[in-house]
């Protein structure tokens, strides 16, 4: 089976991770399994100072996992790598029927570009993007080949995420 990828792309304060987290629970309630990969900036941090977890790493491992009953996690530092390619996260994946992948503009994976009028950027992506297959914004989007979604409308993007990446 190959692995399903769909992006959300936008410039910062478009909207991209109120609409992952509404596609995922749209996605999940038609039955389908669903994993997300973010893009986050370079100094994020899931981990908090104090934790055993935090100290692990402070003390050099270059791999932590935290282990549950009820989830698991692993966090890798990089120290002397480069950022790992998208490839890199998918092929780390546990199987799922689609991957959502939020943020990495530059990929080349079918993706919806994010607008909003108080975003940070009003460039549309869609100029030199051809990954791009079509546009959730917040006002009216003229002009464009690629077809424009309000972007509260979670239902009809769920569809075409469904027919772009053939789960259905």
């Amino acid at each position: 089976m190959t692995m399903r990828v769909f992006g959300v792309t936008g410039w910062k304060n478009s909207g991209k991770t109120t609409l992952v987290e509404a596609l995922v629970h749209e996605l999940t309630a038609r039955g389908w399994k669903v994993a997300t990969v973010k893009h986050a900036h370079h100094d994020f941090d899931i981990d908090k100072e104090g934790t055993d977890s935090f100290r692990h790493r402070k003390a050099g491992a270059t791999e932590v996992a935290i282990v549950s009953g009820r989830r698991w996690a692993l966090m890798h530092e990089l120290v002397e790598e480069e950022e790992p390619t998208l490839e890199d996260v998918l092929s780390r994946l546990s199987p799922a029927d689609i991957v959502l992948v939020e943020g990495y503009k530059r990929g080349s994976h079918r993706k919806i570009e994010t607008r909003r009028l108080q975003a940070k950027d009003r460039n549309p992506l869609t100029a030199t993007d051809a990954h791009i297959a079509a546009i959730a914004a917040d006002h009216p989007v003229t002009g464009e080949i690629v077809p424009a979604f309000d972007l509260d409308d979670i239902n009809g993007i769920a569809d075409l995420i469904e027919r772009q990446t053939g789960l259905k």
